[in-house]
């Protein structure tokens, strides 16, 4: 199968890559770039395991082909802080307990932190309509609404 070029910035780095057609964003992350924090799970698009943000909005990796982000930005949880400072919604994450097994917590971090970039206000029923698509087994979702709400709070301050 023939080879593309793609070029793209992840996590503010430049980044020029051999893809076959068919190759899944997921794992050109994972396994080309070794950036672990987005997991694979369902591979059909049901969990939100595998969420990143594509030119800010959040995507499934798993569902997107990776010759469709030729020339756009991604961010995964790797990149959100920046240096050893931790993103406003990690904090909030880890300051309301809103983390148990960690599994589901990037894509819940990257999809809150595109929700406050679009509502910086959301109400809770905003919050849990936003990141519907972000399945945790762990929580029952109330640490990680609180978490949301918390740094919306802090970010309005």
């Amino acid at each position: 199968m023939k080879k593309l070029v793609i070029e793209f910035t992840i996590n503010q780095q430049k980044r020029r890559l051999f893809v076959k057609p068919n190759d899944l964003l997921i794992n050109i992350i994972r396994n080309d770039l070794f950036l672990t924090g987005s997991k694979y799970s369902c591979g059909i698009g049901e969990c939100g395991a595998c969420t990143v943000l594509l030119d800010g909005e959040p995507v499934l990796s798993c569902l997107t082909l990776a010759a469709t982000v030729d020339g756009k930005e991604i961010t995964t949880i790797e990149g959100l802080a920046k240096g050893n400072e931790l993103h406003p919604m990690q904090i909030s994450f880890l300051k309301n307990a809103a983390v148990q097994c960690g599994f589901c917590t990037p894509s819940m971090i990257l999809t809150a932190t595109a929700l406050l970039k679009e509502n910086p206000n959301p109400t809770e029923d905003e919050i849990r309509d936003y990141i519907r698509g972000n399945i945790c087994r762990c929580t029952g979702y109330v640490q990680i609404v609180k978490a949301i709400k918390s740094c919306a709070i802090e970010q309005n301050s």
